[in-house]
């Protein structure tokens, strides 16, 4: 892969971390519950993360990286896809953020296994694994609150 090839999908990696941080912040606004405002806030701040972590990257590079095995709750593929509305009660959001996870996870792991290159490959990976992480954590609260409401 070219240089100029290289930093595309890096650049591509980062607009997609700012978006989801952006995103995650608009929500806050139309968040009621201080709960809510509190999870949307620790997800932006993980999407900051990410972005520090890939503008890291195409500076300085990445080590070597060992993919983790998480478990998968499988929740997400029970979910409907929900649209963003003023009114978004708690499980909304979390149904929202969820697949937003979990979009994210498929795009990193796609782009991994289309990276000829071992360290972004390494790059892709690790943020799938990021992602997959978020993913099982928003799963985790969903069943704590969600499914034992219901």
């Amino acid at each position: 892969m070219d240089e100029n090839r290289f930093k595309e999908i890096i650049d591509y990696a980062i607009s997609r971390e700012i978006e989801a941080a952006k995103f995650y912040n608009e929500l806050q606004v139309i968040a009621k519950l201080e709960s809510s405002k509190h999870l949307l806030k620790d997800l932006e701040n993980m999407e900051i993360s990410h972005k520090r972590i890939l503008e890291n990257f195409k500076n300085e590079g990445l080590n070597e990286y060992s993919p983790k095995n998480l478990s998968d709750l499988g929740i997400a593929d029970f979910l409907a896809e929900v649209a963003v509305h003023k009114e978004m009660s708690f499980q909304e959001i979390l149904i929202v953020a969820i697949k937003r996870e979990e979009n994210a996870f498929k795009l990193y792991k796609a782009l991994a296994e289309e990276a000829e290159n071992v360290e972004i490959k390494n790059l892709f990976l690790k943020l799938a694994d990021e992602e997959a992480k978020h993913k099982h954590y928003l799963e985790t609260i969903y069943d704590q609150e969600v499914y034992i409401e219901n």
